[in-house]
Formats: C-alpha cells, sequence, structure tokens
C-alpha cells in the first residue's frame, strides 16, 4: 500500500525472536481525515472479544455529517498496558503527535493506563452503554434488582448536577447494604469518567457514550464477522473504507444540493441551514420542534447577566406528557454568550 501512496503509514512491533507480535497502519485519507475530524477519537476494543477471532483494534471518529471514519487500525498479540501504549504511541507518531481532545473507550484499567501515560491531556470516557450493560449480570440475582436498578438509573441518567448524582448513588449504597460491593466502589471512583452529567461540558461530536453507537460500532460489521480470518479482513479492508468513502462523498451531495423544508420563520434558522449538513441539521430541527413544550421565565438579572428557568415538559408515547425538566440557562450580554445547563451544545455541538 505504502507503494501506492506515499502517506500510507505502518508500523511493526517484534518480539524478542523476530517474530511479528503487533501491527498499526494507516492509510493516506485516514490520516487526512483526522486533520479535518480529530476532536474525538473512539477506540474500538469489540473484536479483542472471546466472539471474534481476528485481533483488530479499530481507531474511529466522526465526521460532518455524523457518520464513522477511520482513523487507523491496530492488530495486537497480547493485551497489556505494553502493548496499547505502544499502539497509542504508534498512532500519536502518524498523526505527527496531536492528541485527541477526548478519547473514548470500554471501561478497562489496562487501556486506562496506557491512555493515562500516551495522552495525558486528553478528555477520558469510558462508555457508558459497555458499562450499563453489566448491570444484571453483576446484580441481577439480588431480590431487590427492580428497585436497585430503577434508582441506579435514576441516579444515572437524571441527575442534573454531580452533587446530585453523589447524593443518590450514596443513598443506594446506604439502603441496599452496598458498603462492600466492590465492582460499585470501583463505578463510583471513576464516575468523573462515565457519568453524564460529569462529561457534558466536553465536545464529542455526537459520539453518545450512553448507548450502543451503531454508526461508530458497526464501522466493519458488514465486512468481518465472528469467523473472519486476518486474510479475509485485509482482503475486504479497501471493500470497507471505499464504502464509507461513497456515503460520505453521496452525503456531500445531497447537502450541497438539496435543502430540508424550514419548520419557523425565524431567521436563525435559515443561518444554522446553511452552517450544518442536512444530517445535522435535522437534529438541530428536533430540537427546533421542542421549543413548543418549553416555557421559559426569567430568574434573575445580575448586571449584564439574565438568568432563566426553561421548563421542559418532555413527551412520551401518545404525546402524553413524560417528567418535567428544569433547565438554567444565562445570558452574558456583554460577552454575546448563552449557556444551558443541558450542555448540548457543548456536548454535540447542536443549538439546545
Amino acid at each position: 500500500m505504502q507503494r501506492r501512496n506515499s502517506n500510507f503509514f505502518y508500523v511493526i512491533d517484534m518480539d524478542e525472536e523476530g517474530r511479528l507480535r503487533n501491527v498499526f497502519w494507516a492509510d493516506a485519507r485516514s490520516r487526512a481525515a483526522y486533520e479535518s475530524f480529530g476532536d474525538v477519537l473512539f477506540f474500538d476494543t469489540t473484536y479483542l472479544t472471546d466472539k471474534y477471532d481476528l485481533p483488530l483494534t479499530p481507531f474511529v471518529g466522526v465526521n460532518h455529517h455524523g457518520q464513522s471514519i477511520l482513523f487507523g487500525c491496530g492488530l495486537l498479540s497480547i493485551e497489556d498496558v505494553g502493548a496499547y501504549v505502544w499502539l497509542f504511541r504508534s498512532w500519536l507518531e502518524c498523526m505527527h503527535g496531536r492528541p485527541p481532545n477526548a478519547i473514548i473507550t470500554d471501561q478497562c484499567k489496562t487501556i486506562q493506563g496506557a491512555v493515562a501515560e500516551v495522552f495525558p491531556s486528553s478528555h477520558h470516557w469510558l462508555r457508558l452503554w459497555h458499562i450499563m450493560k453489566k448491570i444484571p449480570e453483576k446484580l441481577g440475582g439480588l431480590a431487590q434488582y427492580k428497585a436497585i436498578e430503577k434508582i441506579l438509573n435514576g441516579a444515572v441518567y437524571e441527575s442534573s448536577k454531580p452533587r446530585k448524582f453523589e447524593e443518590r448513588w450514596s443513598k443506594m449504597i446506604e439502603n441496599f447494604d452496598f458498603e462492600k460491593n466492590e465492582w460499585l466502589s470501583f463505578l463510583f471512583a471513576d464516575c468523573h469518567r462515565w457519568v453524564p452529567i460529569y462529561v457534558k461540558k466536553v465536545f464529542w461530536a455526537g459520539l453518545s457514550a450512553t448507548q450502543r453507537n451503531e454508526s461508530v460500532d458497526a464501522f466493519f460489521d458488514d465486512y468481518v464477522s465472528s469467523k473472519t480470518s486476518l486474510k479475509q479482513f485485509v482482503e475486504q479492508y479497501d471493500n470497507a473504507l471505499k464504502s464509507k468513502v461513497e456515503k460520505e462523498n453521496k452525503a456531500d451531495y445531497f447537502s450541497s444540493n438539496s435543502t430540508y423544508k424550514s419548520v419557523t420563520d425565524c431567521f436563525f434558522e435559515k443561518q444554522f441551514h446553511e452552517s450544518y449538513t442536512n444530517d445535522i441539521f435535522r437534529l438541530f430541527q428536533d430540537e427546533l420542534r421542542g421549543l413548543l413544550y418549553c416555557n421559559c421565565e426569567l430568574d434573575k438579572v445580575d448586571g449584564l447577566i439574565s438568568s432563566f428557568n426553561v421548563t421542559d415538559i418532555q413527551r412520551g408515547k401518545e404525546g402524553k406528557s413524560k417528567r418535567r425538566v428544569v433547565y438554567n440557562v444565562s445570558h452574558n450580554e456583554a460577552e454575546f454568550d448563552v449557556q444551558c445547563s443541558c450542555y448540548l451544545f457543548e456536548f454535540k455541538g447542536i443549538l439546545c
């Protein structure tokens, strides 16, 4: 591949006896994509599980259409801190020493140690979906499991402030005598890396760790099965990348040559239509429609800063009211700055 393109990058790691141990590579397009969309990096270890025969570790990001893009691939024969450090350093060298602002991984102490060593300045988020799916395995055998699950979900997903999460968590630990539960203690020690309220102030490019992100997790799903061999993967690698490039080109074309009907007569909607791609603009329009269910009240004025309470009546099925959530919004007139306690703009780049 390097003969065809001088920007193709690869590194090979050999053991003491000269045998191939680990490999990293990234083609020219992956390196160029990182230049434009390298704010957030998702390190995918799905294929390292017992379900697959392929020790593949893709580095994945998200483009301006919300589509997954590849930033490189690794093949690991072992899974220790040294191997991950080698892989991350190889990737960093490939990307000219520019670390991502944020990185998402599954919960794994080995990976966490390597991330801390190689990417000390990057925000590190553990996939919440990966953590929460373990709850039935860890706590499902308890007699009060349903009650525990409800309280735990409320603490994780509905806490509006870190203090609220900590209060709910402490109450759960006390009520169900979990003081000696090592798994829950381990989770709480890492809560700033996986509980949404702790990470919402950081831009994550729409890579929500609260659920399985199909667009990212499925990057090679049409080309890799549980029985795919290394030889078969090499043969399918180019096909996977060509398919992704074709989808991105189509999305670029439609964003440049088609428009969506406005849902309001507001001038700012037209402005954002010009700034966002069609796929992202649709998400912004969802927020606009949500204004119908919001009620805004002035709370206080402190000089040039005005504070508002915005009540969002979130709807369930058949339009029935699900729950009322109050967000705090501040407007700094001097700095032309607006901040909402939902942090959607900081988190996804989409105005709420």
